[in-house]
């Protein structure tokens, strides 16, 4: 007998903790670069990236939070209300949810039987399913996603912030953008390999924006070096 590994189950944890990670490698070390090429000193370097790292984790982690709950709102009014159309419309929802099993491929009498059946065990859950879209693995879960994505910030941000610490002159550029491009590239693969993705498509795109925002931030830190 076959057995089948489904990742959808996975999507909410981990589409917060990539975008925390990436998002927390990105900007911290885009900020150390820009920092760094404006020819500021190591300890101003040092104090701007933990500053950043800090607002961060707070700022990526309430946005989360206020973001998945908006969604949640949404999903719990909708089943408010599917839950007053069952009480006062029962058997107009029967129908309507053959309907939707109809559209599927399978033939009216079995539809409705279908229907039946499932409404019989629990119809707040079969119109929640089939016909608005909401599952208990895809449901939205707000603390879930405002923790995962905080703690993969903080991961992701202490990377370049290790070589800011450790190095100074001019090893500090090229060391932390080589190591915070390693980091979103090691991000990217795994990533795509818990999600059943290609590997390597996965690791090259986070690769190929992570270098451009680098590239940019340096750029314009440059420039203000020289302004300055």
């Amino acid at each position: 007998m076959a057995s089948h590994v489904h990742r959808t189950h996975r999507s909410g944890w981990l589409r917060a903790a990539v975008l925390g990670g990436n998002d927390g490698a990105l900007s911290i070390s885009s900020l150390v670069l820009g920092v760094a090429a404006a020819h500021t000193d190591p300890h101003g370097i040092v104090v701007a990236g933990v500053a950043g790292l800090v607002a961060g984790v707070l700022s990526i982690g309430a946005g989360e939070y206020v973001s998945v709950s908006s969604q949640a709102d949404t999903e719990r009014a909708d089943l408010e209300v599917e839950t007053h159309a069952l009480k006062h419309e029962y058997d107009n929802e029967q129908v309507e949810l053959a309907g939707i099993y109809v559209r599927r491929g399978l033939d009216p009498d079995l539809a409705a039987r279908v229907a039946e059946q499932l409404m019989a065990h629990d119809a707040l859950g079969a119109h929640a399913r089939d016909e608005i879209g909401i599952s208990p693995e895809l449901s939205a879960r707000p603390f879930q996603a405002a923790l995962m994505s905080s703690i993969s910030f903080a991961a992701g941000g202490i990377v370049p912030l290790i070589p800011a610490l450790l190095l100074r002159g001019s090893a500090l550029i090229p060391t932390t953008a080589v190591v915070s491009l390693v980091f979103l590239a090691i991000l990217g693969a795994g990533a795509a390999r818990v999600g059943g993705a290609p590997i390597v498509a996965g690791a090259l795109r986070v690769l190929i924006w992570g270098a451009f925002a680098m590239a940019i931030t340096g750029v314009v830190g440059a420039a203000f070096g020289v302004i300055i």
